[in-house]
């Protein structure tokens, strides 16, 4: 249903709009029922102490599922953390609003990710009592103890990449202690005795565009840049600095056309680093599964799944390249969801199929017959699902594995498809191997 939008979850029922292979699995009324009462938890069993230490209780198991299978995957040595929204404009004590956001009000999600968009960690935002102590003698704030709850699960040598919301000289100071290299943008209130000692704005902007200034501290373990673009950019960091430059494209307004500029390491590490977390927004928000409900619990749990299967995704396409499997066999992430979903839906009916199976081989076919879709590979390679059985039809039907032009009136009582059993070829034998 988020792969194929539409702008009413009842139109996926509604005549002539219907979808065969939702309508198939399920009514619309227990679809409705279902979503309504799909719960986590079960209430009672959860203590009075628990819901109020933790107000993220209803949802708690799938949050913890979802953050096992991330902190299971492979760390690199470059990892950015950034705010993500979970949209829900509904009644919610943990809602927020983040201005200049796609989804401006939501629950706010903290999220480290690599950068292909790999979730590794995360934490969803729910008050002060979110994260672990950190001693307020470091002022840290909010967007420090962010970096610091997140780092306490990532190894010694991580290079940090993180926005203004989180920089700070405390924060780079901090995590030096333990072996971790913060870079990112400042804000010039935080670091205003550091920026006097910067060149002005006004005297990079006659410079020109690619013009930088850097200061390095005495130890030579913290610098801050300041570079102009189209407007000065104040960074912080622990681990690069201006050498070696390079040049990029920029657009130029008055020229109306790209032109090349100087760019510093610290600016070209930044670029190249920070992008993982949107890049994981972006995965969701192109099928995002986002039916109108009031219950914000729902909302998370969708949510979070969306999350797990844009990092499947991203594991799969790597294991592929790996693995120098041509462009071509590598599935889409469109392609990707509904083979998922084909899989999971096929389960459910072969389940409840076997009881149907007698009424449907006592009518008669039809001397036209309805091609038949081949299932995914998933579905296929389930051995225990599929006997083969023989038809009692006229004429024989096309085998429908690949290559294959022979005819047969053998099916597959799982597939629903005509196989060739001889004793020259065993296509039902072929069709079902991984």
């Amino acid at each position: 249903m988020s792969c194929v939008c539409y702008p009413r979850v009842r139109m996926f029922w509604q005549k002539g709009l219907a979808i065969p292979v939702l309508t198939d699995s399920m009514t619309r009324d227990r679809f409705f029922k279902i979503r309504s009462s799909l719960k986590a938890v079960v209430d009672i069993d959860i203590s009075d102490e628990e819901k109020k230490v933790d107000r993220l209780w209803k949802v708690r198991p799938v949050i913890n599922s979802v953050r096992s299978g991330c902190r299971k995957q492979t760390r690199s040595r470059d990892i950015s953390i950034d705010e993500q929204m979970i949209p829900f404009t509904g009644a919610c004590s943990l809602r927020q609003y983040v201005p200049n956001k796609p989804n401006p009000i939501g629950l706010k999600n903290f999220v480290a990710a690599t950068p292909d968009g790999l979730v590794i960690d995360f934490v969803v935002y729910q008050g002060l009592t979110t994260f672990k102590a950190v001693p307020a003698e470091l002022k840290l704030g909010i967007g420090g103890t962010v970096i610091a709850h997140l780092a306490n699960n990532l190894p010694r040598g991580t290079h940090i990449y993180c926005d203004r919301y989180f920089t700070s000289p405390n924060l780079v100071q901090f995590m030096l202690s333990k072996e971790m290299y913060v870079t990112g943008t400042v804000m010039a209130n935080r670091v205003s005795a550091i920026a006097k000692q910067l060149t002005s704005d006004k005297d990079l902007q006659r410079k020109g565009r690619g013009s930088c200034d850097l200061l390095v501290r005495q130890d030579h373990k913290m610098a801050a840049a300041k570079w102009f673009d189209n407007k000065p950019i104040l960074m912080l960091s622990a681990i690069h600095g201006k050498e070696p430059e390079d040049d990029c494209s920029r657009w130029s307004k008055k020229d109306k056309t790209y032109v090349s500029v100087k760019r510093p390491a610290i600016i070209r590490e930044y670029n190249a680093n920070m992008g993982g977390v949107d890049l994981c927004d972006r995965m969701i928000a192109f099928y995002r599964m986002k039916t109108r409900t009031k219950k914000w619990t729902i909302r998370v749990m969708l949510h979070f799944i969306d999350l797990a299967l844009v990092n499947a995704w991203i594991r799969y396409r790597k294991d592929k390249q790996l693995l120098k499997a041509p462009k071509k066999e590598v599935l889409q992430f469109l392609n990707f969801k509904l083979v998922i979903a084909q899989t999971y839906l096929a389960a459910i009916n072969t389940a409840g199929s076997d009881a149907d199976d007698d009424d449907d081989n006592d009518e008669p076919l039809s001397k036209r017959r309805k091609s038949v879709e081949i299932p995914a590979v998933p579905q296929r390679t389930s051995a225990a699902k599929h006997l083969p059985e023989m038809t009692d039809v006229t004429n024989s039907m096309r085998c429908r594995l690949n290559g294959c032009s022979g005819k047969s009136k053998v099916r597959c009582i799982a597939c629903k498809v005509f196989l060739c059993m001889t004793s020259d070829r065993n296509c039902f034998l072929k069709f079902h191997k991984p």
